[in-house]
């Protein structure tokens, strides 16, 4: 009988950084993917999959927006405010060189039809059926 190990973690270092950092997430794009930890530290790469259910089982924020309209996620990225990674938030008022939180952008980016996780006050896709009227 064979007894299937599974196979070590080759994000598990970075995740952890990430999960340490304040702000740190993973973002998911029709580019692939960024990991984001540290101040300006990044792992980026196209194989979504497994770092994205790694990063949520391990309870890092997961921003994928492959989902949403094109039109409102370029809107986002491009009047910003950036995500505040290793470093605090910008005061208002905030442009697109600016950095704001990461519960407020997450809130935004949920709002244009990206499935996020882990970020308080964010229900994640699946549990989103409840905010629906009639639910």
């Amino acid at each position: 009988m064979t007894i299937h190990q599974p196979s070590p973690s080759r994000y598990k270092h970075d995740i952890n950084a990430a999960l340490n950092t304040a702000g740190g997430h993973l973002s998911i794009g029709r580019g692939g993917f960024t990991l984001h930890y540290g101040n300006s530290a990044r792992l980026s790469g196209y194989d979504i999959e497994p770092i994205k259910a790694e990063c949520i089982a391990a309870g890092l924020p997961v921003i994928d927006s492959l989902a949403a309209p094109f039109d409102a996620v370029a809107e986002l990225a491009i009047r910003g405010p950036m995500i505040a990674v290793g470093r605090d938030p910008d005061p208002k008022p905030l442009h697109s060189l600016s950095f704001a939180s990461l519960q407020a952008i997450a809130r935004n980016y949920a709002e244009a039809g990206a499935e996020v996780w882990n970020v308080p006050g964010i229900q994640p896709p699946g549990d989103r059926r409840s905010e629906e009227p009639g639910s």
